[in-house]
């Protein structure tokens, strides 16, 4: 029987390009032809439409290195996150994920599963004041240089100063800025948001730059967030604001944000055995309101001899509760299903970032963490009527979105889940971080989630990955463009195709990200073989890197045809991938 050809395993990141290609071709096939566009025919088109633009005569937004933009997104990740279970919480049951490593490969990788299923977005990149560092994408390094910059080191990455003195000052920023945020938009759910925090460094660009990303029609609002007070000392204006970019995914799918209707009812009591208040009881109240939820003021410090009660309204009061008296203050909130509209001027000082660090004692270790009020307030108004969705943030820095979803979700008793993805940038030597004995942001990252977590009693936990190198030989060892230099790579890695000394979970986890399978998954181990089970799609994946495989050991497996087995080339004869290949979906490695 000749040999037969079947599918390898995928080894890299999606390819952007080729999705936004096939949607193009569906619209106009007639200008696509073997998979690239015909652009004279296309031009043509639209000139007969008048619908062609003149090159001399349009509106246009370009800075010097924009066609490195370009570069950096359709240029696939050879990377993949490897778990870190010894730094997560609840690893195998939670569905959040803190990942370490450079948020430009990150959103690449995330792209398989991820593609279309966030519901919001914040983030706060750097603001460009010429003391900032910024991430510093380079296109002709080598593979070494590329994995010390993207995350897979052990010491944590410098990021290179961009200094206003330099001569591409905005443009290195944009330049960094472009890339992430086009991939950022492809993770967007139809009716998703974006929030991005930005000073007046950049905001003019940064809204230039998403409307060219996002679609200017597509601008939702332009928030100001008032972060101080004071200031009497400024030379020039007192500047106590930054800004708050909010942009959809697509406008007419977007509901908008808004905030609970503040229709509070009477303070109740609460029996902390019986956690409910009767239904009719309910329907009487507030039936001609929307959705309830219950809100919680204060613990009752006790009960007087006239059985009036005492209210103590301060959480330290709690302590102050006698044995056998343990109630809860609150009062019932009616929420209408319409919601009440944000208005454009938001307050969030902050020194109130700093407070909520003082309460898990790590208020030294960030100078300006952003409030948690302020992602609070956000992550509710666009999941004010499901509190569920993907919550996602690539500049994470301080986890302040992470603690904050978790507490919005204790609050409200929401499902939200959030990925925050953070650079393992060094800390400065002589900072109060690096004497705490932290090397990197995103390790005090991680620590903040934890003692988050204990002081709260948050439930639920997270998982934590880091980028790493593929397991893929042929990912490790190629950088040009040499066509036989490459078949030759190809060659040597049919007979080695897995790089010496790697952790089999580790390669599984690859395989399963690479195949679109989320990083929430568990993987079980039986034998020689890992099996992951996608619920949202009902599909299986199954993995063995067995030498040989026993075609009666598969049949048992009892594999569909939306299934996957994964396995070496190697192990199968050409007569088992023929038959295999007719029940399920074979890959090979």
């Amino acid at each position: 029987m000749p040999s037969c050809k079947v599918e390898k395993t995928a080894t890299t990141s999606k390819d952007i390009f080729a999705d936004e290609l096939a949607k193009f071709s569906a619209l106009f096939p007639q200008f696509v032809s073997e998979g690239k566009i015909d652009f004279e025919a296309l031009k043509q088109f639209l000139a007969d439409k008048d619908a062609l633009a003149d090159d001399k005569d349009r509106y246009a937004f370009s800075w010097a290195g924009k066609n490195d933009g370009f570069k950096a997104i359709s240029r696939p990740s050879f990377a993949t996150l490897k778990p870190q279970k010894s730094a997560s919480v609840d690893f195998d049951n939670s569905e959040n994920l803190f990942i370490e490593g450079d948020n430009l490969e990150v959103l690449k990788l995330l792209q398989k599963h991820y593609h279309h299923k966030i519901k919001m977005i914040y983030i706060d990149p750097p603001y460009n004041t010429g003391k900032d560092f910024i991430y510093k994408d380079n296109f002709t390094e080598g593979k070494s240089d590329y994995f010390e910059r993207i995350g897979a080191t052990k010491n944590g990455i410098k990021l290179e100063a961009n200094s206003d003195a330099h001569g591409r000052y905005h443009s290195q920023w944009l330049s960094m800025m472009y890339p992430r945020l086009f991939l950022a938009k492809q993770l967007l759910k139809d009716d998703g948001v974006i929030f991005i925090s930005i000073d007046d460094n950049e905001q003019h660009h940064l809204k230039m730059l998403m409307n060219e990303v996002f679609g200017e029609d597509n601008c939702f609002a332009d928030m100001v967030v008032i972060r101080a007070e004071g200031g009497g000392l400024a030379k020039k204006v007192i500047k106590g604001h930054d800004n708050l970019l909010v942009y959809a995914k697509s406008l007419p799918y977007f509901k908008g944000i808004y905030k609970p209707k503040d229709i509070r009812g009477k303070i109740i009591v609460k029996n902390e055995k019986k956690y409910w208040i009767e239904e009719d009881w309910l329907r009487k109240e507030f039936g001609k309101y929307g959705t309830l939820c219950y809100e919680d003021i204060a613990s009752i410090k006790g009960i007087n001899k006239k059985n009036e009660i005492d209210l103590g309204l301060e959480k330290d009061n709690y302590r102050l509760i006698k044995k056998g008296r343990k109630h809860i203050v609150g009062r019932l909130r009616a929420i209408d299903e319409d919601g009440s509209k944000f208005y454009s001027i938001l307050k969030h000082l902050n020194k109130n970032g700093i407070d909520s660090l003082k309460t898990i004692n790590m208020e030294t270790l960030f100078d300006y963490p952003k409030p948690i009020s302020l992602i609070k307030e956000i992550v509710q108004g666009a999941t004010l009527f499901s509190k569920d969705g993907i919550i996602l943030d690539f500049f994470a820095g301080s986890a302040t979105t992470g603690h904050a979803v978790m507490d919005l979700n204790k609050q409200d008793g929401g499902n939200r889940k959030f990925i925050l993805v953070q650079i393992p940038e060094s800390v400065d030597e002589k900072s109060a971080a690096a004497k705490a004995g932290y090397k990197t942001i995103s390790e005090i990252g991680i620590e903040r989630l934890k003692r988050a977590i204990d002081k709260n009693n948050y439930p639920t936990g997270f998982k934590v990955f880091s980028l790493a190198p593929s397991h893929y030989t042929i990912n490790q060892s190629y950088d040009g463009d040499d066509e036989q230099a490459l078949l030759t790579i190809e060659k040597s890695a049919i007979k080695n195709p897995l790089t010496p000394n790697f952790d089999p979970l580790d390669l599984a986890y690859e395989i399963a990200l690479k195949q679109g399978f989320p990083l929430t998954s568990n993987i079980e181990k039986k034998d020689d073989f890992y099996t992951i089970i996608d619920l949202e799609l009902e599909r299986t994946l199954i993995i063995t890197l067995a030498k040989k495989i026993n075609t009666s050991t598969i049949e048992t497996l009892k594999l569909t045809t939306d299934d996957i087995l994964v396995c070496l080339d190697s192990a199968l004869t050409d007569t088992q991938k023929v038959n295999f290949s007719r029940n399920f979906n074979l890959r090979v490695i």
